[in-house]
């Protein structure tokens, strides 16, 4: 059966049976009687008459359905949260009331059920156009294309439509990564909860749908970064109406709707807006910092919006803790704030039980991870980092944390390293400052995460004045480690003694960074033999002065997508054989300043689409200009070329005439 409203009605209320059992048992009939009986809705599309706002027969019907649907939604939600705090006797007394207002709209939704419509008006392409004109802004060439995406997006899913909402509310304007958007379709409810599967798995499916669709698509710079593309991204705001979602690029005198559930506020200019007591979503971007005052009304939203699900606030800088009113959300889902002064967490943030990610990087200094976190079991993915990318000291008994896939910016010494080998149910783990005083026990336990996809780890930082000193920090014993079998994405950030030879044999690997290693050696000696890796990172993994035909030779990169190269010593680089790099679409170069030319052949990676050069020389810049460059011919063929030279103060780019 396609997904419906209903569909996701179901899945939240299966959900809430599987984690507040206790709470939820004395009533549990009832609760799989509503669902049962909503199976009768079968598979429909009435949510397209709500789009196109028709007041009469199948749309009308469906919006009455929706409003009780939610009405109920609403109703178990707070029952949940009062049952929390009240004592058993007054809990089988609330449970009782409970039960009779369950049966009310049981008999409530019947009725509706009763009054479905036979059958659809059809969907008419009048309807399509008459939408578009009122509600997106276009002139009469867009407004083919609005009309085709239009009946392309009322034709998917209706979880994959809110998806695709979603997508347009978290990725805004400058995209975001992937797995951050599988995250949120998560905790937004968006996928079904199965035993024994993975919702991430089948969030990814559906991203992957809306990319093969053309509603989701690659960063036109930005490497493995995804944004929603014109015109999806108009259409989006002509239809979040219908769905209650509100959105707005400032705060200064804004009005959020009072049936709004999902309110996103992109460039933030003074506080965070009020809003309803129905909020499920929050999302606030600043433009560059929210005031002083902003904290007051984070706290009163928190207070009023105890149906909260998702909250994500960037650019918060005011923000020095997280308000004590945040750890009585009790179905919050999803807490991510980034770029705060955040120096500890509430220890009420252990009455999130709910709670599935919670993402805390650029926080405040000496930011420390509170006891209460070890609560939180539901707890899927933890991302944390201090200012300058620092470690995070994680409580001992992390381990207890059974269902965390992601657990990213710990250090693991004090014990941590030996509790990491029993998280075998571990997909990311990024440890930093690795030192000798626990790397053996880490290596260890990291080769006992067969499930692990993604590894990053950072040696500890030198003494030395400067935020990036790595020059003198090795890897302790590195060439004892193995990495586990299915790892796609590793990333070593520290100095290497020579290039590890278990590297050249990671088959499934696809991403590949490498930064300040300074091996003298040629790294892609045994790099080029890897059959997957797509995209690779050198900054500043190899300190010699010149690069020949050697580094790139035919037959090896078979799948190399994305190339970055970062080096201030490297000064030649002469040649790339023709038929190399046969897969190459984005070649970065960045910060080397001694480099004069780039490689004869480069001409013959005809896959090249983008040329992105950052502080070089500007003797290159105008080696390669298409303004009479003698060099143009090498680059000549390359869609985009964007270039910023290390004395000029503006960013250029050069397209095909």
């Amino acid at each position: 059966m396609a997904a419906s409203f209903v569909t996701l009605f179901q899945w939240r209320l299966n959900s809430m049976l599987l984690h507040e059992n206790e709470i939820l048992l004395g009533v549990k009939d009832q609760i799989k009687s509503l669902i049962s009986q909503l199976d009768a809705a079968g598979s429909f599309t009435g949510d397209v008459g709500m789009i196109l706002g028709r007041e009469s027969g199948h749309g009308s019907w469906a919006s009455e359905l929706r409003g009780m649907l939610r009405q109920a939604e609403d109703f178990v939600d707070d029952f949940v949260i009062r049952a929390y705090g009240q004592t058993e006797k007054d809990r089988k007394d609330s449970i009782a009331e409970f039960g009779k207002e369950l049966q009310n709209f049981n008999s409530r939704i019947s009725e509706i059920l009763n009054r479905r419509p036979p059958v659809e008006a059809p969907l008419m392409l009048e309807e399509i156009q008459r939408f578009v004109r009122s509600n997106i802004s276009s002139n009469e060439d867009k407004e083919t294309d609005l009309v085709t995406c239009m009946l392309n997006y009322i034709n998917l899913p209706y979880d994959l439509k809110l998806s695709l909402l979603f997508c347009r509310v978290f990725l805004g304007r400058y995209g975001q990564s992937i797995d951050g958007l599988v995250r949120l379709l998560v905790a937004a409810g968006l996928v079904q909860e199965k035993p024994g599967e993975l919702m991430e798995e089948k969030a990814q499916e559906n991203i992957d749908k809306l990319i093969s669709l053309g509603m989701i698509e690659e960063h036109e710079v930005y490497w493995d970064l995804f944004e929603v593309p014109s015109p999806y991204f108009e259409l989006s705001l002509g239809v979040m109406k219908a769905e209650d979602i509100f959105m707005s690029t400032a705060n200064s005198d804004i009005m959020v709707p009072p049936t709004a559930r999902h309110v996103s506020i992109y460039d933030a200019d003074n506080t965070i807006p009020n809003t309803n007591s129905f909020l499920h979503s929050l999302f606030v971007s600043a433009n560059y910092y929210l005031s002083e005052a902003s904290s007051d009304c984070l706290r009163n939203v928190l207070h009023n919006s105890k149906l909260l699900r998702l909250l994500d606030l960037k650019n918060t800088p005011s923000l020095k803790s997280l308000p004590y009113e945040g750890g009585k959300l009790v179905h919050l889902r999803y807490l991510r704030v980034w770029y705060s002064n955040i120096t500890k967490l509430p220890e009420s943030i252990s009455n999130l039980r709910n709670l599935q990610t919670l993402d805390i990087r650029w926080s405040g200094h000496e930011f420390e991870l509170s006891n209460g976190v070890l609560n939180l079991a539901q707890l899927r993915h933890l991302k944390m980092s201090g200012p300058n990318s620092g470690q995070v000291r994680v409580p001992q008994g992390i381990s207890r944390l059974g269902n965390l896939q992601t657990l990213e910016g710990i250090y693991a010494g004090s014990g941590i390293a030996k509790e990491l080998g029993v998280m075998t149910q571990l997909r990311s783990l990024k440890v930093r400052c690795v030192s000798d005083d626990h790397a053996d026990e880490l290596y260890f336990s990291v080769m006992k995460l067969s499930m692990l996809r993604k590894l990053s780890l950072t040696v500890e930082r030198g003494r030395e004045r400067g935020s990036y000193k790595y020059e003198n920090s090795f890897f302790p014993r590195l060439e004892s480690f193995s990495p586990p079998p299915l790892l796609q994405t590793l990333k070593l950030v520290g100095r290497l003694i020579e290039m590890p030879l278990w590297l050249g044999s990671m088959e499934n690997l696809t991403k590949l960074y490498m930064c300040y290693s300074h091996l003298s050696e040629n790294p892609t000696m045994i790099l080029q033999f890897l059959p997957n890796l797509k995209y690779l990172r050198m900054d500043k993994a190899y300190k010699g002065r010149r690069m020949d035909k050697e580094f790139f030779r035919v037959g090896g990169f078979p799948k190399l997508e994305y190339l970055y190269i970062c080096s201030r010593n490297l000064v030649e680089w002469t040649e790339i054989e023709e038929g190399a790099l046969p897969c190459l679409k984005q070649l970065s170069i960045r910060y080397c300043m001694k480099l004069m030319l780039l490689p004869e052949g480069l001409q013959h990676v005809t896959t090249l689409q983008i040329l992105g050069m950052w502080c070089v020389h500007e003797d290159l810049i105008r080696r390669l200009s298409p303004n009479g460059g003698p060099e143009n011919y090498k680059i000549k063929h390359i869609p985009l070329v964007t270039y910023l030279g290390h004395i000029s103060s503006g960013l250029g780019r050069w397209t095909p005439q």
